[in-house]
């Protein structure tokens, strides 16, 4: 008897180790980004950007985890993290694998993802979400449609705020929409930085 009461003793303990770890280290990511966040720094200092943090957006992850990164380069590691959408790439043709795999282009009315760098514009009023939208300017061919396309960082309801596994997140006309909480977040922290700061979209 009293060799069942410490096993189960040790099992409480071992279960409240095991969950207070992973609560201390809820953003650790399981790939390596490593040479995506240097490559980031360089082109923070060269384009003049803020060389304090950057935002990464992963879309080769299900859209049901979460793959908008926020990055402090100071600290050197992922601060925050959380869902974000990607294009339904259905405008020009049908895509059915739409759910499963974010599909990119450049393309004008294909509501598609776009990946590449962008320079994060002014604040605006959207009709989504907490109303608030960021225009995102393309810096690269892959995604220098971005203005006449209308694609922009917002937030929309629709959107969770914690992962949703194996649930797909809705999907968007091409935009980076995420949960209001987390834009609430976002817009905090961009209406704090002096400088353009980057959104790098990666597939």
């Amino acid at each position: 008897m009293l060799f069942k009461i410490i096993l189960i003793a040790a099992f409480h303990f071992t279960v409240g180790f095991i969950d207070t770890a992973v609560v201390a280290n809820p953003v650790e990511s399981k790939k390596n980004y490593t040479s995506i966040h240097q490559e980031a720094k360089a082109f923070c200092k060269k384009q003049q950007f803020d060389e304090s943090y950057y935002f990464l957006v992963d879309l080769s992850l299900h859209s049901g985890k979460n793959r908008f990164f926020i990055y402090d380069f100071n600290q050197k590691k992922v601060v925050n993290h959380n869902l974000v959408t990607h294009g339904s790439c259905d405008g020009l043709s049908a895509n059915d694998s739409k759910w499963e795999k974010a599909t990119c282009s450049n393309a004008n009315d294909s509501h598609c993802s776009a990946k590449g760098k962008y320079k994060i514009g002014r604040r605006d009023a959207s009709s989504w979400g907490i109303k608030v939208k960021y225009c995102l300017h393309g810096m690269e061919s892959s995604n220098s449609n971005a203005e006449k396309r209308v694609v922009v960082l917002h937030s929309w309801t629709a959107v969770a705020n914690q992962e949703i596994y194996p649930r797909y997140s809705p999907l968007s006309w091409g935009c980076p929409a995420v949960s209001d909480a987390f834009m609430e977040l976002l817009d905090e922290k961009l209406q704090q930085s002096k400088k353009p700061v980057l959104l790098w979209i990666i597939d």
